[in-house]
């Protein structure tokens, strides 16, 4: 662990990070990939230890800089999961990939979980250009309705291992409510967004698409038949989603933070 570089983030988090650099010389654009949260299958310690993987990718086939973060409480990344804290982790490490890769523009692709939080993360900031969410959810009323179940989920998947966390039970309920994409997505509008979602996804369901792409407005929707909430690991949604990337590259005037 004391070898795992690190970002810190907002309340003394540090987050485990990979970034991939572009080899191309020229224009100079970036990417931060952020994964989901993690479950029985799935858990804290190996949540988006697969996204360094397509940060290299997307490196060495299209000439991106690329970073990905293990969010807070995941991996070799310090602190607890909260929705707001997340949403922190997805500005630092945007921050980071500027500091570090210095581009010209930056996009944010989220799947699941991350993809809602870093919509949040991209609508707040006016010079993220284009954000892509991948199996993501509306909102987390769901979560809202039963905060002491997903307490007690995010204990036993290791997302919390705090035995006083958290210190302030009310804000972090509270943020279930006030967090979502689909208020996101409206803030983020005009800016290009791809919502991306399997058709037979027994997660988040195939609606909750439709509402972010109707709340933004221009959204580009796509739904791969038979495909279910893991994304990230069939080859046609990330045809996709790599395709999307260029060819908003390629659309997006240089210094735009809106289509023209």
């Amino acid at each position: 662990m004391p070898d795992t570089p690190r970002i810190p983030s907002s309340d003394g988090a540090e987050l485990e990070f990979h970034l991939s650099r572009s080899q191309q010389t020229g224009t100079s654009v970036g990417v931060v990939f952020l994964h989901g949260f993690p479950s029985g299958s799935v858990t804290a310690a190996h949540i988006g230890k697969d996204l360094p993987e397509l940060a290299d990718r997307v490196a060495l086939e299209m000439g991106w800089s690329a970073l990905t973060i293990r969010f807070r409480g995941c991996g070799h990344s310090t602190g607890d999961f909260s929705l707001a804290g997340w949403v922190e982790d997805a500005k630092h490490a945007v921050a980071h990939l500027r500091a570090e890769a210095a581009p010209d523009r930056v996009w944010i692709v989220g799947f699941g979980t991350g993809g809602a939080v870093g919509l949040v993360a991209a609508a707040d900031d006016p010079s993220i250009v284009g954000a892509a969410i991948v199996g993501s959810p509306a909102d987390f009323d769901d979560w809202a309705r039963a905060p002491e179940r997903l307490l007690a989920h995010a204990h036993n998947v290791g997302a919390i291992t705090t035995p006083s966390f958290p210190h302030d039970l009310d804000d972090w309920k509270s943020q279930l409510r006030t967090v979502g994409a689909t208020s996101a997505a409206e803030r983020f509008s005009p800016r290009p967004l791809l919502v991306l979602h399997g058709s037979d996804d027994n997660v988040v369901p195939q609606f909750d698409a439709r509402i972010v792409a109707d709340a933004h407005g221009d959204a580009e929707l796509r739904i791969i038949a038979g495909a279910g909430h893991q994304l990230r690991h069939d080859p046609r949604g990330i045809a996709v989603l790599l395709g999307w990337l260029e060819r908003t590259r390629n659309e997006l005037p240089m210094g735009a933070s809106t289509p023209s």
